[in-house]
């Protein structure tokens, strides 16, 4: 029977085309875990502990259910395919045997199955998500256009997704520990200077700004810049002895700004605010920093 091509048919057809698995499947077996290799292209970072453990403990009680399915690297050694997370949890187990199919694939074919098993799944974090997208581009040459196909997604989520590689690293950290949403850090990419996007995700953080709310913030920056863009802006950056000046801005200022100055010390800094309530606000915020009761 001649393999049909898959492409452009979008995930369920990767998931569910049975006709093609059923030729490269050879049976359920029964393999040792001592026998088994994890995959080296799981896209899969973290692995949630409690859920490992209840996952662990289901299978202490009624036996693992749905099997893994396994490559055959050499005539001892078994490699994961799909399954890594029920393969830790047999292991936690106590098992000796977990049930799998066996079946042959390539590199190329292990990264994508295993992508694809772990979207379908939903529970891989967003930066997951980008740099497995990243590395189907790079490590199997496909375009974004190829790869929105393959998944059934469109290509602009490929592209968003890509964009949150972008990011600094530490706004990829507060992503994948879901300390902002996607829809934050998509507000963030369209600030150009870091600076700028770290201070508005500090903000995010200390006064739990909502999506919306970012959303307008970075608007309002982005159609202001053409007018600070042709302000004498100064140049360089911030002298040592002001950083702490400006974290304490940071912290008590509960608006976007712009903070620079020069090694004589002189700067500007601009406050953005949307309405009178929020310059208000400001106000008294700097009289209780100037007369503190």
């Amino acid at each position: 029977m001649a393999k049909r091509s898959v492409l452009g048919r979008g995930l369920g057809a990767l998931m569910d085309d049975a006709d093609i698995i059923k030729e490269q499947i050879s049976g359920i077996a029964e393999i040792e875990l001592s026998r088994i290799d994890a995959n080296p292209f799981q896209p899969r970072s973290t692995f949630d502990q409690e859920k490992l453990e209840e996952l662990s403990a289901s299978i202490r009680e009624i036996g693992l259910i749905q099997p893994i399915t396994l490559r055959k690297t050499n005539d001892d050694r078994y490699q994961i395919i799909t399954g890594e997370r029920r393969f830790r949890a047999a292991q936690m187990a106590g098992l000796h045997k977990i049930p799998a199919f066996i079946r042959e694939a390539d590199n190329d074919s292990m990264l994508e199955m295993a992508l694809v098993e772990n979207i379908q799944r939903e529970d891989l974090n967003p930066i997951e998500i980008s740099l497995s997208y990243q590395r189907l581009i790079e490590e199997c040459n496909l375009t974004q256009e190829t790869l929105s196909a393959r998944i059934g997604k469109k290509r602009s989520t490929v592209t968003n997704y890509l964009r949150l590689l972008k990011l600094p690293a530490m706004i990829q950290k507060g992503l994948k520990e879901k300390q902002i949403s996607v829809g934050h850090a998509k507000a963030l990419i369209n600030i150009e200077e870091e600076e700028i996007q770290l201070m508005l995700y500090s903000q995010i953080l200390q006064h739990d700004y909502s999506v919306r709310k970012i959303e307008e913030i970075v608007r309002d920056m982005n159609e202001k810049e053409p007018v600070l863009e042709k302000e004498k802006k100064i140049k360089g950056k911030l002298p040592d002895r002001l950083l702490a000046v400006k974290e304490l801005l940071e912290k008590t200022i509960p608006l976007p700004f712009r903070f620079s100055a020069n090694e004589e010390g002189k700067g500007k800094l601009i406050i953005t605010f949307k309405s009178e309530n929020e310059l208000h606000k400001i106000v008294k915020i700097l009289e209780n920093q100037t007369n503190p009761s």
